[in-house]
């Protein structure tokens, strides 16, 4: 189970063109997102460490997509 809702990530396919959307799709598009995103927050907390910093700021994010 994923914790990212489905509904919002069915509209993100059929929006780039998609016409119909498997449920599975859904589901491995979220796990995807969700792999990601945990790989960008560890970054992110990393750089906010490094910056003696306790509190993950959107420039940390910004810099761990790069």
């Amino acid at each position: 189970m994923t914790e990212l809702p489905l509904a919002p990530l069915k509209r993100i396919i059929k929006n780039a063109g998609g016409q119909r959307v498997s449920p599975e799709a859904e589901q491995v598009l979220a796990k995807i997102l969700e792999d990601m995103a945990e790989e960008i927050a560890e970054d992110a907390v990393k750089c906010a460490k490094h910056a003696g910093r306790v509190t993950v700021q959107a420039s940390d994010i910004e810099m761990s997509c790069k």
